[in-house]
C-alpha cells in the first residue's frame, strides 16, 4: 500500500522555514521576547515533525514487513528495523531525537529549549534523508 507523505513532507518544510526564521539576520533586532517565541515555534515544529516521522517509519515497516513484525517493539527496535531497511543510518542519532522529544514533554527551562533548539537543526537534514528513503521506497 502507497503512503501518503503529504503531512510529512508539509512538516518537514515547516520546520526548515521556521529554522531558517530562527537563524535568519532579520532576527538580529528583535527583542528577546520574540526571539524566545520564534524558537519556541521551531521547537514545536520538531516536536511534530519528530512524532510523523516515527509513524511513517512504523507505517512502513507494517506494510513491508507485516504488522506481527511491528507490534509492540520499542522505539531503539523501530529504529533499528528501519536502519535494517535503509529507511535511516544511525539509530543513536534518533534515539538521540527521541530523548529531545522526551526532555520537551518533561522539562522546559531555557537551557533544555536550546539544547532541543539546537537537536531541531541537526535533525532537519535527516528528516528530510528519511523522508527521501520513504519516497523511493513507496510503492
Amino acid at each position: 500500500m502507497k503512503l501518503d507523505l503529504s503531512s510529512l513532507r508539509k512538516a518537514i518544510e515547516s520546520l526548515g522555514k521556521t529554522l531558517k526564521v530562527a537563524d535568519s539576520s532579520s532576527t538580529a533586532g528583535l527583542d528577546n521576547d520574540t526571539k524566545d517565541a520564534i524558537r519556541a515555534g521551531a521547537i514545536q515544529n520538531f516536536e511534530f515533525t519528530y512524532e510523523l516521522c516515527w509513524k511513517f517509519m512504523r507505517r512502513w515497516l507494517e506494510s513491508n514487513l507485516g504488522s506481527a513484525y511491528i507490534e509492540g517493539v520499542t522505539r531503539r527496535e523501530l529504529f533499528r528495523l528501519s536502519a535494517e531497511n535503509r529507511l535511516l543510518t544511525d539509530v543513536d542519532q534518533w534515539m538521540e531525537y527521541h530523548d529531545a522529544r522526551n526532555e520537551t514533554a518533561h522539562t522546559y527551562d531555557e537551557d533544555t529549549a536550546e539544547d532541543v533548539f539546537e537537536t531541531a537543526r541537526i535533525f532537519l537534514a535527516d528528516a528530510k534523508k528519511l523522508l527521501q528513503a520513504l519516497e523511493a521506497r513507496n510503492d
